[in-house]
């Protein structure tokens, strides 16, 4: 593991090191899980922008299928499917 320096603000850093002890875990591991969760949240939010991005691309394409043929098309092939039981 690469090791790091992060400067924190007096109060920041007094805030962690309560913490610390009132969890009886470590600044570090503290620090480690707030800088994964920040990772996760960017990751996320990388993930729901490129999702916007191609929101509706098809759809003035003229070659893209009709969305109601298509759910048609489903339910046509799933007609018969029995729902599970759940005891």
């Amino acid at each position: 593991m690469q090791s790091d320096q992060l400067a924190l603000s007096p109060a920041d850093s007094e805030a962690v090191r309560q913490l610390a002890q009132r969890t009886g875990r470590t600044e570090a591991a503290l620090l480690h899980e707030a800088v994964e969760k920040l990772m996760q949240q960017v990751a996320l939010e990388n993930w729901r922008v490129a999702l916007r991005g191609v929101k509706g691309m098809w759809a003035d394409h003229p070659s893209a299928p009709n969305q109601d043929d298509l759910r048609a098309g489903w339910q046509s092939r799933t007609t018969g499917f029995e729902q599970p039981t759940h005891e």
